[in-house]
């Protein structure tokens, strides 16, 4: 029996072994095969200093675009800001100051760049985090519902005019897979009763969704689209507030995808071509993804949209 059981246990450890490249294939699946070119045109990516987002940046400073870097750490924005200019022969990299975590910070932001730009012809809200203990923004608000929704929904309000004269234009949400489990629980957004980071993230991601298809609702007609993506699971730095999860990803960091092949479906409803008249939608890998019911609840989209703006004080019709 002894014998039995560890002849099994091999089998299985080598049916692993063997099966390690075609699970990594799969897991990196989704690569943006578009050829189109960005010279002339500005791209305002947020969280754009490490991961998915310096990806993204790198990406579409390598087709020709104008890459304005929001971040709120400038050394480390400056540092990759110098590897893809070196990288791309792009000189055209911009780094900014931007804290998602503070409404101040997004409206000043928002007012220097449309001074000093022209156009923005696609924004990328990615910038992102997971797994924080219970902390509170600047203006009170749980960290990963207010950088995550309402830095990111402040952002794209201030910007949107300016877009709209800029088009036709592009607005990429990075949302993620975790939007099935999340739920808006408008009885405690800030998660001042109960906190679970995980469930916060999970509704923060949800609110992108949500997000996503109200904004296209209220965009039908102009020549502005918006769309949000999953990344994938991607070996990056966001698990740094959680050792317990950087292990994790650092045992399983051969299967996942690298921060590269995470920015593809940014990339992609960046620059496709097909995607010119395409919006309200969720893309994974590349393609057309699954959202989750309360990801299609209207209802809920519009209550979540005015509870944003009344939570920041804004009018938005």
């Amino acid at each position: 029996m002894v014998v039995l059981l560890l002849t099994v246990t091999g089998l299985c450890v080598i049916a692993s072994l063997l099966l390690i490249p075609y699970i990594r294939r799969y897991a990196a699946a989704g690569v943006c095969t578009s050829s189109a070119r960005l010279d002339g045109k500005t791209v305002l990516i947020t969280g754009a200093n490490s991961g998915i987002g310096k990806e993204t940046a790198w990406e579409l400073a390598a087709r020709g675009a104008r890459v304005i870097m929001a971040c709120r750490d400038l050394v480390k924005a400056e540092t990759a800001a110098q590897e893809i200019r070196a990288d791309t022969g792009n000189e055209q990299i911009i780094v900014r100051k931007l804290d998602l975590a503070d409404t101040k910070s997004v409206r000043q932001f928002a007012e220097n760049i449309m001074k000093e730009e022209k156009m923005i012809n696609i924004l990328i809200n990615n910038a992102g985090m997971i797994m924080l203990p219970y902390t509170k923004t600047v203006d009170g608000f749980e960290i990963h519902f207010g950088v995550h929704h309402l830095g990111h929904f402040l952002l794209t309000h201030l910007l949107l005019d300016f877009i709209k004269k800029s088009s036709p234009a592009r607005i990429i949400n990075v949302s993620s897979f975790a939007h099935n489990f999340g739920r808006i629980n408008f009885k405690d957004l800030q998660s001042e009763k109960s906190y679970s980071a995980g469930l916060a993230y999970c509704q923060s991601k949800l609110a992108n969704v949500l997000f996503t298809r109200e904004l296209a609702k209220r965009l039908q007609g102009t020549k502005v689209i918006v769309n949000s993506v999953h990344p994938g699971t991607v070996f990056t730095e966001i698990t740094r507030h959680s050792s317990a999860l950087t292990l994790v990803w650092k045992g399983l960091s051969f299967l996942l995808k690298t921060p590269r092949e995470g920015a593809q479906t940014s990339v992609h409803c960046a620059v496709a071509e097909e995607l010119q008249e395409i919006s309200g939608k969720h893309f994974s890998d590349c393609t057309p993804a699954f959202v989750a019911p309360q990801g299609r609840n209207d209802e809920t989209a519009r209550k979540l949209w005015d509870v944003s703006c009344n939570l920041l004080g804004i009018q938005w019709d």
